[in-house]
């Protein structure tokens, strides 16, 4: 894996995608969807995770976000990624799934050569992490992530889209908490 995607200055802000491997729809299931929704919370309570902006796709997950200095951000997205991997392929186990196999069988080809894989590799590596390094860069982000649900047509307005930041925005009633503060107050 290339190093230009890493988070090494743990203080900055970062637009950050995580990718189902093989951009398997997964979050096309309720559960799976609010698996990703508590987990984001628990890392804000808990872990000391900022968010400023966010969108749950089908296949992956954008986030814009930093450490407020209490764990360092990639420790958090390690954490997460770990355990929503587990949370969704118990999911998968546990609950009415019909591409279960199909997608057990995708995920289990998916680690078969990575000793720290037991079973299943749910997440693909990395977190294409990018920092923020302007106010134009921020909303240039902010607006791709908003505009995913849009140009996907799975809504016909960005606000419209539950599963996202946009609805934070436009001052909608929203399933996260977010930090909205004009670039230049995120640390660079």
């Amino acid at each position: 894996m290339s190093d230009k995607y890493k988070m090494y200055e743990q203080d900055k802000s970062y637009f950050l995608t995580m990718t189902v491997v093989g951009w398997i729809d997964v979050f096309t299931r309720k559960n799976h969807k609010l698996a990703i929704v508590r987990s984001l919370q628990y890392c804000q309570r808990n872990k000391g995770m900022e968010i400023f902006g966010w969108c749950l796709m089908p296949s992956h997950l954008h986030l814009i976000a930093r450490s407020n200095g209490e764990n360092e951000l990639s420790d958090i997205i390690r954490d997460f990624k770990k355990y929503t991997s587990r949370k969704i392929v118990d999911q998968i186990l546990e609950q009415p799934e019909s591409r279960r196999e199909w997608i057990l069988n995708q995920f289990e080809y998916a680690g078969r050569h990575l000793k720290e894989i037991k079973n299943y590799k749910f997440w693909q590596s990395g977190n294409h992490a990018e920092i923020i390094y302007s106010p134009e860069f921020f909303y240039n982000k902010l607006s791709y992530i908003h505009n995913n649900p849009v140009n996907e047509m799975i809504v016909e307005k960005e606000e419209d889209y539950l599963f996202s930041s946009a609805r934070n925005y436009a001052d909608h009633e929203s399933l996260l908490e977010i930090i909205k503060e004009t670039p230049r107050l995120i640390t660079y």
